[in-house]
């Protein structure tokens, strides 16, 4: 799962055994050398998937982590992105691997929860990839506000959801285990690190993201390719201010 250049075991631990904000800024130097940052393919299919639903001018990404999703937006938006987290070793990591380019959009950094953005209306675009998990349910409706609020009217939050996997089947029961452990984690050891997989269902995010003051779409990501009943493997939600 890790590259030879990636956290070895007792990093991981560490980093796991520490508050969320502080494991990832212990993760960040490696953090795009492990499976956790999202695929180039994924972030290709979103591009193509979105493109057409512009033009954008300004874009925002939510989580930024190391800078996976600010790479989409420099592709979508043609005069400024911006960038929130708030770890200070991811947004140092991001800085280094996406800076300002000679004719391209003007980047910019900002450390701040997503529960509490400190940013005026003025995005037409809004990302977010692989961050929900760090949210407890009852926390999400609050991001999804803060999205809504830094977006002009009629903007755009987009975020790519998997298909969820086949009961029974060894993903099924390795997220399953995972959470599990989480849990356990968190009942014995302070701070907590929230990083859940298996409380992120689609039905209820579409339901919080209307409480929010959106209205929501789906679109296939037809690129990542079809299950075998026909249904798309990664769909991408796509949440207009209302």
């Amino acid at each position: 799962m890790f590259s030879p250049q990636g956290p070895t075991l007792r990093e991981l631990a560490v980093q796991a055994l520490s508050s969320v904000e502080h494991g990832y800024d212990l993760l960040a130097p490696k953090f795009d050398r492990t499976p956790f940052r999202t695929p180039d393919p994924v972030l290709d299919a979103v591009v193509r998937t979105v493109r057409p639903l512009g033009p954008f001018r300004t874009g925002l990404d939510i989580c930024c982590g190391t800078g996976a999703g600010m790479g989409v937006l420099r592709r979508l938006c043609d005069e400024r992105i911006v960038g929130v987290d708030f770890s200070a070793g991811m947004l140092a990591a991001a800085g280094s691997a996406v800076p300002d380019l000679p004719g391209g959009p003007a980047v910019e950094w900002v450390r701040a929860d997503a529960r509490a953005l400190p940013l005026a209306p003025a995005f037409d675009l809004a990302v977010s990839f692989g961050a929900f998990g760090h949210f407890l349910p009852a926390e999400r409706r609050a991001v999804f506000a803060q999205a809504r609020a830094a977006l002009r009217p009629d903007g755009l939050f987009v975020f790519p959801v998997p298909a969820p996997p086949r009961v029974g089947s060894g993903l099924y029961w390795a997220l399953w285990g995972f959470d599990s452990v989480m849990r356990l984690r968190n009942l014995l050891w302070n701070p907590p690190f929230v990083m859940y997989y298996r409380t992120f269902r689609l039905p209820d995010v579409l339901d919080e993201l209307a409480g929010a003051g959106f209205t929501t779409g789906l679109l296939p990501l037809s690129d990542l390719g079809r299950r075998p009943d026909g249904s798309p493997r990664c769909a991408l939600v796509v949440a207009r201010g209302a």
